[in-house]
């Protein structure tokens, strides 16, 4: 009976430590968004209009890596695929910055690869597919507002993409902050019914400088 009760203390010990090391990883990739959101913060507020630092890009593309990590472990499809995209277009905002083509071909590639290494893990491990679908069943309604949510935070950077393809230099424009601003109400759903205090964190202070950059490219355009 007392080796019963050792071997499952240890049990569960062992368990809530994994718990709190993927928060933690969730944490300081949220740390790395919320760093980028006052780089960008702090430049726009010298400039007196929203600007695009490339710094904001850097850290973006760091925390979007340990993010999908993050996606990974807590079985997220959402994350993941979110993740994924957005990746790859802070690399293309680093490419219109020129900051992209100042880093070594072999690092580039390295950097290229980092998620497709992730989805391979993902599709490889025994159960670990199996599980995210398990985890991700879409009837729910607050699932799917939360999800729909997480889905715009990512899809944003399409809408930004775009723009700044168009402008032929990268731009964060009033369109991009208006999404972020619902898209981070929704997700602050989504972390409620997920029970992921990284998201609830995470959006809970995003939201308050997306205002600030709404406000900012209103009082430019008027």
């Amino acid at each position: 009976m007392i080796c019963w009760r050792v071997n499952s203390a240890c049990t569960v010990t062992f368990a809530s430590m994994q718990t709190y090391a993927i928060y933690a990883l969730g944490f300081f990739a949220q740390g790395l968004f919320g760093m980028r959101i006052l780089i960008q913060w702090f430049y726009s507020e010298r400039e007196g209009r929203v600007v695009s630092p490339s710094l904001f890009w850097v850290f973006s593309l760091l925390g979007s890596f340990l993010f999908l990590i993050y996606g990974w472990l807590r079985s997220d499809l959402v994350i993941l695929i979110g993740q994924t995209l957005s990746f790859y277009i802070y690399i293309r905002n680093l490419q219109l910055k020129n900051v992209w083509s100042r880093v070594p071909t072999i690092v580039q590639l390295a950097i290229f690869l980092l998620p497709m290494a992730v989805w391979l893990v993902v599709f490889t491990t025994e159960g670990t597919w199996a599980k995210i679908i398990d985890r991700n069943v879409w009837t729910d309604a607050f699932l799917l507002i939360g999800a729909l949510g997480q889905i715009l935070l990512n899809l944003r950077y399409l809408y930004q993409w775009y723009y700044s393809e168009k402008a032929s230099e990268s731009l964060l424009p009033l369109g991009f902050w208006i999404i972020s601003a619902i898209a981070s109400v929704m997700v602050i759903v989504y972390g409620f019914y997920r029970n992921d205090p990284v998201l609830l964190l995470a959006q809970s202070m995003g939201f308050f400088a997306y205002l600030r950059n709404i406000w900012l490219s209103v009082k430019i355009k008027g």
